[in-house]
C-alpha cells in the first residue's frame, strides 16, 4: 500500500508531477492551481492516462472510468478536491468499522 501524503501537499504532489512528467520542466509548475489542463495545452490523451495511474498509485485512490472527466481532471485545484473526496469515502468505512469494535 502507497503512503499517502499529507493532505495539504496534495496540490503540490499534483503540480510536480504535471510539471515533471507532462510538461517536462524543470522549472516547475507555472499555472495558477485553477488553470484549465486541456485550455492550456497541459494535458492530451497519454497525458490523461499517466495522470489517471499518478493519482491512483499517489493517493491510493481507484479511479474508475465514468470518473476520468474535466471535473475531476481538468486543472489542479480540481484533481486535487476530487482525491480528497476520494480518500474521505474510503477512509468512511474504516472508521465505522472501527466505531463498532470499540
Amino acid at each position: 500500500m502507497t503512503k499517502q501524503p499529507d493532505d495539504i501537499q496534495i496540490e503540490e504532489h499534483i503540480r510536480d508531477f504535471v510539471a515533471r512528467s507532462l510538461l517536462y520542466s524543470d522549472t516547475g509548475f507555472t499555472y495558477a492551481d485553477d488553470a484549465s489542463f486541456l485550455q492550456e495545452g497541459i494535458l492530451d490523451s497519454l497525458g490523461v492516462m499517466e495522470l489517471v495511474a499518478f493519482v491512483q498509485e499517489t493517493f491510493d485512490v481507484k479511479v474508475y472510468q465514468q470518473e476520468v472527466t474535466t471535473a475531476h481532471f481538468d486543472s489542479v485545484a480540481k484533481l486535487a478536491a476530487f482525491v480528497r473526496q476520494k480518500q474521505a469515502r474510503t477512509a468512511q468505512p474504516e472508521t465505522l468499522v472501527s466505531a463498532l469494535l470499540s
